[in-house]
């Protein structure tokens, strides 16, 4: 980012963030503020405090405010230095102590924008911490799902759902054509994070992808056809994976007399038969495809069927931020920010098709792809030093967002990355046809 961003802007985005925050631990007791020790959650009350050091320390220092706000803060929140384990045995403040903490962080960071406009490190800066709290925002709410809590209450429902939410099944591959294309992205854009950097030419050979994700009537016949007892469909570690979890069905998914059901929050619901599958890790996205004879895709050929056009030799020059062209997401566009509170069927949001045809490449699930998470060439850590290096070949990259992905933060060239047992986080897949 080379320009000044206005300063309405910036604080926007923070006060927004801030907003979602407070609406995911609304209404939660002590208890459930503390929850299980589990190596997929954080305790609440740690993350919310986590989320006010985070602006301390990587913006306000950074920009040389100094003022410590709450005593031991870097003692109790860098996520650094405090292991996992021991964040449920903290002296943490009170809820209202821990809020208290957010608040003068916050006003700290808004008091100190003067003028219309941020220069460029105050802007990287205002972002990167906005972007962190929208990623939490995220883990919040799949951790309401994991404990079983409450549904959260945004006021973003208040608009009511898109008339499209029950649109139906959308099947059927679209052909990609090959050729050579820039994966990443390109210095002078919107902010990014440092695994995007740079864009590097690739290429990929001519691929045909499904244009919807895999949906749960998909994957319930995988299910009924014994595909979790039949160890040819698995790879080692999958398989290893399966018995140790004694799973046979996606993690929330309920066996019923008159059929299935899926645990959403503390209720349960029959299973939507178009909606895409969800909480399905990477091996379980691996063995349907190798049940339904067809593989992931690669995360060049996402992004090639997510941000390119068609034109001479396979690929136009230019690339796409989003699928459907460079607006900012919309209610139109992606099932994003959490606007239905819950996945939407895939055939919906078709103003936000890609030039190949794809639909919902952004929104409703993350998407595993069956590419190991990697630097790209010439990677450099950015100020957050954590956020991508430690974890480079011990993950799979995901692609997409999700119905809780925060819409401001996403884009194609957006890269996830997770464990491939992990089923707790908002991911499905979509799949390609082998060669």
């Amino acid at each position: 980012m080379t320009d000044p961003v206005p300063t309405a802007h910036l604080i926007d985005c923070l006060v927004d963030a801030r907003a979602r925050t407070l609406e995911l631990v609304h209404g939660l007791n002590a208890d459930q503020l503390k929850g299980p020790p589990l190596d997929i959650v954080n305790p609440l009350l740690w993350e919310i405090g986590h989320l006010a050091w985070f602006h301390e320390h990587f913006a306000l220092r950074t920009l040389g405010d100094r003022t410590q706000r709450l005593d031991a803060a870097d003692a109790l929140y860098n996520s650094s230095t405090v292991p996992h384990d021991i964040r449920w045995d903290l002296p943490l403040p009170t809820l209202q102590g821990t809020l208290d903490y957010l608040a003068r962080v916050l006003d700290a960071m808004v008091n100190r924008l003067n003028g219309g406009a941020a220069s460029a490190e105050e802007a990287y800066l205002y972002l990167l911490t906005t972007y962190h709290e929208d990623m939490h925002g995220e883990a919040f709410t799949y951790s309401r799902q994991t404990l079983g809590y409450k549904a959260p209450e945004f006021a973003t429902l208040a608009a009511g759902p898109p008339t499209d939410i029950d649109a139906g099944l959308l099947d059927g591959d679209v052909a990609v054509a090959g050729g050579s294309f820039s994966l990443g992205a390109a210095p002078g854009a919107d902010f990014v994070f440092d695994n995007e950097k740079w864009a590097h030419p690739v290429t990929v050979e001519p691929f045909r992808i499904g244009c919807a994700p895999v949906t749960n009537a998909q994957f319930l016949e995988f299910v009924a056809d014994d595909g979790y007892r039949r160890r040819a469909l698995w790879s080692d570690a999958g398989w290893r994976w399966r018995e140790a979890a004694e799973a046979d069905h996606p993690l929330y998914w309920v066996a019923q007399q008159d059929g299935w059901s899926e645990r959403q929050f503390d209720r349960t619901i029959g299973l939507l038969p178009h909606r895409p599958v969800i909480h399905v890790n990477w091996h379980e996205a691996e063995a349907w495809c190798n049940w339904a004879g067809r593989r992931l895709p690669h995360e060049a050929e996402w992004e090639a069927a997510a941000a390119t056009e068609p034109g001479a030799g396979g690929f136009a020059p230019r690339k796409r931020r989003y699928p459907w062209g460079d607006a900012a997401p919309g209610p139109r566009h992606a099932n994003l920010d959490g606007r239905v509170l819950g996945t939407v069927d895939v055939a919906a949001h078709p103003e936000g098709d890609s030039a190949w045809g794809c639909r919902q490449m952004l929104g409703n699930v993350w998407e595993w792809t069956a590419t190991p998470f990697a630097p790209y060439p010439g990677f450099a850590p950015d100020i957050y030093e954590d956020y991508s290096a430690p974890w480079f070949g011990s993950r799979k990259v995901l692609r997409g967002g999700a119905w809780a992905t925060r819409g401001r933060m996403i884009a194609n060239t957006y890269r996830n990355f997770f464990t491939p047992e992990r089923r707790d986080i908002m991911a499905g897949f979509r799949s390609c046809a082998r060669d």
